[in-house]
């Protein structure tokens, strides 16, 4: 394996990814792909290789192109791994954005980004009908679908995909990223997670005694992974914020055997039926927490109607582990702190200056920062309690914390610290509790107690009330700090020059709640001033 060579490139005139197989080329030009060209298994070997390639920085994608067993079969397909992993030059490609966009600045745009829909466009072709198999001509034994660890209870191939749903009630389409694991020649079991929208389509059709349609695409543009891992409005369609991302529509193309939309530029589709109340034992899974999920237990079975893929097909896959082996941690880190963001956008919560769900809190889901502007008295207790529970930031989230604008929410150095000096446990630790969790919590115990969890909210923010009087903190001056940053290479000094959010300043025209503008003083000064 050789080791790739890290290049800088610029997309910014090349317009969006199209396909898997573009993404592809612009990681490579990257110097960010590493190819695999010797047979490596799928029983166990390539998971391995992805989690000690993830513990690695830089930490490339890895396309195996030929598999151990299969190199003569029906599909001749490859397998891609470490897809995103902890890079952020990736997701920021994936993202449509310049792969040396800073980490905050890139959950701003996401943000942004999220508040523009596009409708998808019908087509009429699509790469992966180019090969079409239906009835007794579907073995699905003969896809590598890996097994990720050894004591799961199965292979799986729908880990980083996007499955189709439709809700029976309003006719949206949904596109989630669920796993899927082979169950037969012609069936899979699909895991779904109380809440998720595709397990509620099911449950409502089942009880309208209905069957359910279903698709999946198993090799895919990264982007659809991505969002179809984000818990969105339940009657708008992820192709719509799929196509505001990219900036144009999504082309979409007819199902052969069902009446779906499908993404046109996937590399390898099934469409399939779940009929009412058909459900087999699936599991367990090594998940997202860096555990194993919940025991054997039953799921929905999809009988597959028809595979359609190119010629030999890449199939995408994400590794469920410890951080920064995880592989949906450093893109949840950016979509989710992006959708949590747009979130209080959208509330009117004013002064935020950034959001951060950290990449190692359990796959980016079990920690949340916002570094914010306190402008009035429970600002930062509002947005605690608002970021715990809007759409984007409700599911399983356990530490919120806040902090003032100064500190950087992407620096848990920095957050630590002011945990440790503007926080005072007895007085800004409030608990929310019965809140909305998971099954793959391996806290909660016994397992009856799951899916409810509850919350810490972290106030680490200079007190309001106090701010006159609080310590002032050390700072450099910004003349100064310019001075240095324009020498840094002159000095010969090592690496970039590190960011810095906080600054001494001199005196200026500040509004506080009471007495109006006074030249130099902070919210309540004169009020302290009247006590001595």
């Amino acid at each position: 394996m050789a080791k790739p060579e890290r290049r800088e490139t610029s997309d910014a005139k090349r317009g969006p990814i199209q396909d898997l197989r573009e993404w592809l080329q612009r990681v490579e030009e990257m110097g960010d792909l590493l190819r695999v060209k010797d047979p490596v298994s799928c029983e166990e070997e390539m998971s391995a290789i992805g989690y000690l390639v993830a513990k690695q920085n830089p930490s490339p994608a890895i396309l195996f192109d030929n598999i151990k067993g299969y190199e003569n079969s029906l599909f001749k397909a490859r397998s891609l791994w470490n897809i995103l992993g902890p890079s952020i030059p990736r997701i920021a490609l994936t993202m449509e954005e310049p792969p040396d966009t800073p980490t905050v600045e890139l959950i701003r745009r996401v943000k942004d980004k999220l508040k523009a829909r596009t409708l998808p466009k019908e087509v009429s072709q699509a790469g992966f009908y180019e090969i079409t198999l239906t009835g007794d001509k579907i073995d699905l034994t003969q896809l590598p679908i890996p097994k990720h660890w050894p004591l799961d209870g199965g292979r799986y191939a729908g880990t980083a995909d996007a499955v189709i749903t439709r809700d029976p009630d309003n006719g949206y389409l949904n596109v989630g990223t669920y796993r899927m694991m082979l169950q037969s020649k012609n069936e899979v079991g699909l895991y779904l997670s109380p809440g998720k929208d595709a397990r509620l389509h099911i449950t409502r059709s089942w009880q309208m005694g209905k069957p359910v349609q279903i698709a999946a695409a198993w090799g895919i543009d990264p982007l659809f992974m991505v969002l179809g891992s984000q818990t969105f409005p339940k009657n708008v369609s992820e192709y719509e914020f799929l196509g505001g991302i990219k900036g144009e529509p999504i082309p979409v193309v007819k199902g052969k055997t069902t009446d779906l939309l499908l993404p046109a530029n996937a590399e390898f589709v099934i469409e399939g039926i779940i009929k009412p109340n058909s459900v087999k034992s699936e599991g367990p899974f090594g998940e997202f927490p860096g555990y194993y999920g919940r025991p054997e237990a039953g799921c929905p079975l999809v009988e597959v109607t028809a595979v359609h893929y190119r010629n030999s097909p890449i199939l995408t896959n994400a590794l469920m582990a410890d951080y920064p082996s995880c592989e949906q941690s450093g893109f949840f880190s950016i979509i989710r702190s992006a959708r949590i963001w747009d979130d209080l956008d959208k509330l009117g919560v004013p002064g935020i200056q950034g959001v951060y769900a950290h990449p190692a809190g359990a796959g980016g889901f079990g920690m949340t920062v916002i570094s914010l502007e306190q402008r009035y008295a429970g600002h930062a207790a509002q947005s605690l309690a608002l970021a715990a529970q809007v759409p984007g930031g409700a599911y399983y989230t356990k530490w919120i914390i806040a902090v003032d604008e100064d500190i950087d929410p992407t620096d848990m150095d920095q957050v630590i610290w002011a945990m440790s000096s503007r926080s005072n446990p007895i007085d800004d630790v409030d608990i929310l509790r019965n809140t909305w969790s998971t099954w793959l919590d391996p806290t909660q115990n016994p397992p009856e107690k799951r899916p409810y969890g509850s919350k810490a909210l972290i106030n680490a923010c200079k007190e309001h009330r106090h701010l006159p009087v609080f310590s002032k903190r050390t700072a450099l001056r910004k003349e100064i700090y310019d001075k240095v940053a324009g020498e840094w290479k002159k000095f010969g000094l090592p690496g970039q020059v590190p960011t810095v959010r906080a600054f001494e300043e001199e005196k200026k025209i500040v509004y506080h709640e009471v007495g109006g503008f006074e030249p130099g003083k902070q919210p309540g000064e004169e009020t302290a001033n009247k006590k001595t």
